[in-house]
């Protein structure tokens, strides 16, 4: 009557509802929402320089920050997560939950590696808040607080990162939102690739305070 693992694939995962053509099609439009480079924008618009060559080079909003610009940091971190968010929201309304956690993944790895800089983009940190925010609004409000916990108690951004990312898929589950749960890993697996080199230095003591001039 039910099909193989027909109770156990919705505690991981949504049900695949729509066709493989509605979700490649959202899997696209995901990633040209979260390519867009809103920081490097902000920074040519408001004659900040080129980020690529500021600090850490990175586009996110840690970055920017260091520019000295703490308006044009808060809008970058601003627009990055809410192009995470317009990306599920966008793709729930028109196709469903499943081609929204697509277009969820489609817009972190397009914020990470956007082929108009070459792949070379951003840490990822304010679109994945930004994405748990529009899929699980409680659970990406506890986010937002682990991120700052973590963040203000070691002065380091990258801290704060981590600890959200941790802390995002069990927060999935026992908040009651099960179905996310792969992506949860996948997201929390792509923060912590971006943040291999913080990570590093973490453990080395080198990692820069946030507002740091220097990478």
């Amino acid at each position: 009557m039910f099909p193989e693992n027909a109770f156990i694939r919705p505690l991981l995962m949504p049900i695949i509802d729509s066709s493989f053509v509605i979700l490649a099609l959202w899997a696209v439009l995901g990633y040209l929402i979260g390519s867009i480079a809103f920081g490097l924008i902000l920074a040519r618009v408001m004659k900040l320089g080129d980020l690529r060559s500021i600090g850490s080079g990175n586009i996110g909003a840690t970055n920017v920050l260091r520019t000295g610009n703490k308006k044009a940091a808060a809008l970058t971190l601003i627009f990055d997560g809410g192009k995470g968010a317009v990306a599920v929201l966008l793709a729930r309304y028109f196709a469903g939950e499943d081609a929204a956690q697509i277009a969820a993944v489609a817009a972190m790895v397009g914020h990470c590696y956007p082929v108009w800089l070459n792949f070379k983009g951003g840490k990822g940190v304010a679109t994945f808040l930004g994405i748990l925010l529009a899929l699980a609004w409680p659970v990406g409000l506890a986010c937002c607080a682990a991120w700052l916990v973590g963040a203000f108690a070691s002065r380091m951004s990258s801290m704060g990162a981590i600890v959200a990312a941790s802390a995002s898929t069990f927060l999935l589950v026992f908040m009651g939102y099960g179905t996310a749960f792969a992506l949860g890993i996948i997201l929390t697996l792509l923060i912590f690739w971006r943040h291999r080199e913080n990570i590093k230095r973490i453990k080395a003591g080198e990692e820069p305070k946030i507002g740091a001039k220097k990478a």
